[in-house]
C-alpha cells in the first residue's frame, strides 16, 4: 500500500517536471551555460525536497498510526480496569451495611487491641526456649541496680524546708495574747516601783508590797517602838500586843492573806525585814513623822492592789493550759524591765522564726536555743519570765518544700552514672529451661534476640466480643423509630472511636461527655445509651485505665446522652456542658471516697484530679458543640435545635417566599398548624412536621402567579394566557423540581428535601386533567394521558410527609368552605356550616387519598384518618370561631348616630 501511493506520488512529479522540462527547453534555458547549470541544479534540488517530503508524511502518518493504535489499547486497558472498578463499587455499594459492620469490627478491634500487636514471646518469670548467647561484646547498663542506686540517692538528698507564714502568724498572735494578759495583771498591781527608789531601795520596796500582813504588822510595830525609843537597834524584837491575831505568809501562789491566833514571831532575822525598818526610820528622821505617815498609807494601798493582781494571776494560771505566770516573776519586775523584756521578747522570736524550728526537734535543744537567744536581748531578772512565755507559744514552723525537695532529688538521681555490666561475645545469656530473670531480658533485648508477635488468639477473642456488641447495637437499632442510613452508622462508628482514640493516644480525660452529647442530640437517648452501656465494660476489660476515670467518662456520657434530645437551643446544650463537667468529677471524687484515697497524704492530688476531670467534660462538651453544625450538614442530620433554626422566618428563603408568594406563604402557615397539631396527637416528630411544611411550596416562586393563591382576585393566567390544560398542568408539577432545585442550592437537608415531592405523592392535578378530557371530547384527536396530569412522586415515605400531604389538601378544601359559607350571607353562620360539612369533607378527602394508594408506604394507618380530620376541624374551628353579631346603626337627619 505504502509502494503503491509512492509510485502514484512519483508518477505525478514525473508528469510536473518533464512540463517544465519542456517548457525550459522552449525558452532556451538547457543550453550548457551557467544559468542553465543553475537551473539544473534548482531543478534537482526540488526534485529530492518533494521526494523527501514524501517520505515524511509517510512516517508522520506511520507514526500517527502507531499512536492512535497504543491510545487505543490503553483504552481498552483502562475501560476493562474501570469495568473491574465499577462492578467491585457495585458490590460494595449493595453490601455497604455488611461494609460497614466489617470496618466497625476491625476498627474498633484494631484500636482497643493496640497493644497485641507487639507482645513479646519471651517474658520475664518463665523459661527459656532455648540456650542464648551473646552474638558479641558489648556494655549493658543494668537498669535495676542503676534505678536502685539512684533511688537510694534521691531518698538520701536532703529535704528543702520553708516557713510556714500561717504557723508564724499564730504563734505571734498567741504570744502576744499572753502578753496583753501580763500587762492587764500588772496594771491591776500598779506602777512599780511604787516610790522613790533613792529614799525606799527596789527590794525593799517589793517586800513591803508582798510581805505577810503579819510582818507587816510587826514591821508597824518596829518603827513605832523605835520613835519611843531612839537608842534601841532596829533588830530587836518587837513583842506583839496582848491577844493580837499574827498572820504568817501563806504558801499559795497568790499570796493572799489570812489572820491567825498565833505566838509573836520574831522577825529580827529576816534581812528584808531589818532593811525596810531602817529604811523606814531613816526616811522619818530626814523628813517628818507625818511624811512617815503618808508613805507607809501608800504602802497599804499597793498591798491591797498586789494582793487582787495576785488574786487575778491565780486565776489566770486555772484557766490558762501554758502556767507561764505561776509564780510572781511578772509583778516583781519594775515598770522599765518588763518594757525591755516585752521588746526582747519580740526581737527573741522573731529571730527564731526566721531561723525556723524543724519538727521533731529536741526540746532541750530549743530551750538552749531560746535561752541564748534572752540573754542578749531581755534583763536577767526577765530571762526566766521570758524563757516560760517563749516556750509556751513556740512550735515548729518548717515544712517540706515539696517541689524544690522533688527537683533536687532528681538532680541528684541524674547525677548518678549508669550501672554498666560487660557481656562478652558467645556468654551464655540464658540457658534452656532457666527462668528468665529481668536482667536475663534487659540483656536480650539489647542484642535484639526478643522475639515480638502478634497475639491473634487475643485480638480473635476481642473481635468476637466487639461482633457480639455491635450485634446487639444492631439488634436495638432495628427496634427504634429512627431508621440510620449508612452515614449515620458511620457517623456512629467515628464518635465511638473517638473514646478508645483518645485513651490509645495517652490522654486519660476521653471523649465521654462528646459521645454522649452528639449521639443524643443526633440520634435519640436509646440509641446513645446503648453505645456508652456496650463500650463501657469493652473498655473497662482491655485497656489500663483507672475505674473511677471511666465510671466519671460513663457517667457524664450517660448525662449527655438522656438530656441532650431533649433540649432545643444551643444555650440548653452549653448549660448541659457545666452539667456533665459537674457529674463527672463528682462521680471521679465520690469513687475516690469510697476506697479511702481522699483520706491519704495525696488528697489533694486527688482534688486536683476531680477539677481536671470536670474542665475535660467540659471542653469536651464545648468541642462537641462547635463540632455539631458541621457534622449537621457533612452527615445531612436534623436535630431539635437545627429544624428550630430553620423554621425561623428570618432565614433567607422563607424571607422571599413571604415577599415574593404572599399568598403561597399563608397557606403555608395555615397547613403547618393543621400539621403540626396531627403530629403531636399521633406521636410524630413535630419539629420536622413544621419545618418540612414551611418549605414544602418554595418552588411555587418560580412563578407565583401561576397559583390561585397568590393572584389576589386578579385574573387567572391559565384562562387568559395560556389556555391550555397541559402547560398549566406542567407549570404546575413545576414547582415540585424547582423547589427541590432550590431547596439543594440552599442545602437543606434531604429530610426537609423530602416533603417537597412527597406532599403531593402522585396525585391527579384534577382541574386541568377535566379541562384536558372535555377538550378530548371536543377535539377526538387530542388524547388524554393521566401521565401527564400526575405529580412525579414520589408518594408519603413517613409520617410526616403523609399529614403534610392530608394537611395540604384539607386546608384548601377548608379555605373553599369557608368561602362559600360567607358566599351564603348572612342567613347561615360559619358554625352551622362548618361542623359536619367539614368533617364529613374531610373525611372523604382522606378517604380518596387512601384510596388512591397515596399513604402505603407512609406509616400511617387507616383508622388514625378519621382522627386526622377531626382534628384538622378542632383547628378551623379555633381560627374560624363565631363572632357576635353587631346591630347596624342608621344615621340621623342630624348626622349622628341614633
Amino acid at each position: 500500500m505504502k509502494m503503491h501511493k509512492f509510485l502514484q506520488f512519483l508518477n505525478q512529479q514525473l508528469t510536473h517536471w518533464r512540463r517544465q522540462y519542456k517548457t525550459l527547453r522552449r525558452k532556451g534555458k538547457l543550453m550548457r551555460s551557467s544559468k542553465s547549470k543553475t537551473h539544473r541544479r534548482e531543478l534537482l534540488r526540488t526534485m529530492l525536497k518533494n521526494v523527501f517530503l514524501f517520505l515524511s508524511k509517510t512516517n508522520e502518518k506511520s507514526e500517527r498510526r502507531k499512536q492512535e493504535r497504543v491510545l487505543r489499547s490503553k483504552a481498552k486497558s483502562v475501560n476493562i480496569k474501570s469495568s473491574i472498578c465499577t462492578v467491585g463499587l457495585n458490590w460494595a455499594y449493595k453490601q455497604r451495611y455488611s461494609v460497614i459492620l466489617a470496618i466497625a469490627v476491625v476498627s474498633l478491634t484494631g484500636i482497643i487491641g493496640h497493644k497485641l500487636y507487639n507482645q513479646t514471646q519471651i517474658k520475664i518469670g518463665h523459661p527459656a526456649p532455648q540456650t542464648i548467647t551473646a552474638p558479641y561484646t558489648a556494655s549493658i547498663e543494668d537498669q535495676k541496680k542503676t534505678e536502685a542506686e539512684r533511688k537510694a540517692v534521691s531518698t538520701s538528698s536532703l529535704q528543702v524546708l520553708m516557713l510556714n507564714a500561717r504557723i508564724n502568724e499564730k504563734i505571734n498572735e498567741n504570744l502576744q495574747q499572753l502578753l496583753d494578759d501580763g500587762n492587764e495583771i500588772r496594771a491591776v498591781a500598779g506602777a512599780f516601783p511604787f516610790f522613790d527608789p533613792v529614799v525606799l531601795s527596789i527590794s525593799t520596796q517589793r517586800y513591803l508590797r508582798s510581805c505577810s500582813e503579819s510582818e507587816w504588822q510587826a514591821l508597824l510595830s518596829a518603827v513605832e517602838n523605835s520613835k519611843n525609843q531612839q537608842q534601841k537597834r532596829i533588830g530587836q524584837t518587837t513583842p506583839a500586843a496582848p491577844n493580837q491575831k499574827r498572820q504568817p505568809r501563806t504558801t499559795s501562789k497568790s499570796n493572799s492573806q489570812s489572820l491567825e491566833k498565833t505566838q509573836p514571831v520574831d522577825f529580827s532575822q529576816n534581812t528584808d525585814f531589818t532593811q525596810a525598818v531602817a529604811e523606814l526610820e531613816s526616811y522619818r528622821l530626814t523628813t517628818s513623822e507625818k511624811s512617815l505617815s503618808l508613805v507607809i498609807a501608800e504602802i497599804s494601798q499597793t498591798r491591797q492592789r498586789y494582793i487582787q493582781a495576785t488574786a487575778k494571776l491565780l486565776k489566770l494560771e486555772t484557766v490558762t493550759p501554758e502556767a507561764v505566770y505561776e509564780e510572781s516573776l511578772l509583778l516583781d519586775l519594775s515598770d522599765v524591765e518588763w518594757e525591755k523584756t516585752q521588746i526582747g521578747i519580740h526581737q527573741s522570736i522573731e529571730r527564731i522564726l526566721t531561723q525556723g524550728i524543724p519538727q521533731g526537734l529536741p526540746k532541750n535543744i530549743l530551750q538552749d536555743a531560746v535561752s541564748l537567744q534572752l540573754q542578749t536581748f531581755v534583763p536577767e531578772s526577765a530571762e526566766t519570765l521570758a524563757k516560760n512565755l517563749l516556750l509556751a507559744v513556740l512550735k515548729p514552723n518548717l515544712q517540706k518544700d515539696e517541689e524544690q525537695t522533688r527537683q533536687n532529688a532528681q538532680k541528684a538521681a541524674a547525677g548518678v552514672p549508669p550501672v554498666m555490666v560487660k557481656v562478652r561475645q558467645g556468654e551464655v545469656i540464658v540457658k534452656k529451661g532457666a527462668q528468665i530473670t529481668a536482667w536475663d531480658f534487659e540483656v536480650l533485648e539489647h542484642y535484639h534476640l526478643i522475639r515480638r508477635e502478634v497475639k491473634w488468639q487475643e485480638l480473635v477473642k476481642l473481635g468476637g466480643v466487639i461482633a457480639i456488641a455491635i450485634g446487639i447495637f444492631v439488634w436495638v437499632e432495628r427496634h427504634i423509630d429512627y431508621e440510620l442510613r449508612q452515614r449515620d452508622r458511620l457517623l456512629v462508628l467515628l464518635l465511638t472511636l473517638s473514646v478508645p482514640g483518645v485513651i490509645v493516644i495517652g490522654l486519660p480525660y476521653t471523649t465521654w461527655s462528646a459521645l454522649g452529647l452528639l449521639l443524643g442530640s443526633f440520634y435519640g437517648p436509646t440509641l446513645g445509651l446503648t453505645v456508652v452501656g456496650l463500650l463501657w465494660p469493652i473498655l473497662g476489660i482491655s485497656l489500663d485505665m483507672s475505674k473511677a476515670a471511666l465510671l466519671a467518662g460513663v457517667g457524664g456520657g450517660i448525662l449527655g446522652n438522656y438530656i441532650a434530645h431533649r433540649l432545643r437551643s444551643r444555650e440548653e446544650l452549653a448549660l448541659l456542658g457545666v452539667a456533665i463537667a459537674l457529674t463527672q468529677g463528682g462521680i471521679y471524687l465520690f469513687v475516690k471516697i469510697l476506697i479511702g484515697q481522699v483520706f491519704g497524704s495525696t488528697w489533694y492530688i486527688v482534688f486536683q484530679e476531680a477539677g481536671l476531670f470536670a474542665l475535660s467534660g467540659l471542653g469536651w462538651s464545648v468541642i462537641a458543640l462547635g463540632l455539631s453544625p458541621y457534622l449537621e450538614k457533612v452527615f445531612d442530620l436534623v436535630t431539635p435545635i437545627r429544624l428550630a433554626e430553620l423554621a425561623n422566618p428570618n432565614r433567607p428563603l422563607l424571607k422571599r417566599l413571604a415577599t415574593e408568594t404572599p399568598g403561597t406563604f399563608q397557606h403555608t402557615l395555615l397547613v403547618a398548624t393543621l400539621a403540626e397539631a396531627a403530629a403531636k396527637e399521633l406521636g410524630c416528630n413535630v419539629e420536622l412536621v413544621r419545618a418540612g411544611t414551611l418549605y414544602h411550596d418554595i418552588g411555587k416562586m418560580h412563578d407565583p402567579l401561576g397559583f390561585i393563591e397568590n393572584q389576589m382576585g386578579g385574573p387567572n393566567k391559565h384562562d387568559t394566557e395560556i389556555k391550555d390544560p397541559w402547560k398549566s398542568a406542567e407549570i404546575i408539577k413545576k414547582h415540585v423540581t424547582e423547589g427541590l432545585v432550590m431547596a439543594r442550592k440552599h442545602l437543606l437537608p434531604t429530610a426537609i428535601q423530602a416533603f417537597i415531592p412527597e406532599h403531593q405523592g402522585t396525585m391527579l392535578i384534577a382541574y386541568f386533567h377535566h379541562q384536558a378530557q372535555q377538550m378530548a371530547q371536543s377535539d377526538p384527536s387530542l388524547t388524554v394521558d393521566d401521565a401527564d396530569f400526575r405529580y412525579d412522586g414520589p408518594i408519603p415515605q413517613s409520617r410526616e410527609t403523609g399529614i403534610v400531604m392530608l394537611a395540604d389538601s384539607c386546608e384548601a378544601a377548608l379555605r373553599s368552605l369557608q368561602a362559600s359559607a360567607k358566599s351564603v350571607g348572612e342567613k347561615r353562620s360559619v358554625k352551622d356550616v362548618s361542623t359536619e360539612q367539614a368533617l364529613a369533607m374531610l373525611n372523604n378527602i382522606l378517604r380518596a387519598k387512601w384510596q388512591d394508594n397515596q399513604l402505603v408506604d407512609s406509616g400511617l394507618k387507616r383508622e388514625e384518618m378519621s382522627q386526622i380530620a377531626q382534628i384538622f376541624v378542632d383547628v378551623w374551628e379555633q381560627f374560624h370561631h363565631k363572632r357576635i353579631a353587631y346591630p347596624k346603626l342608621k344615621a340621623s337627619s342630624t348626622g349622628r348616630n341614633s
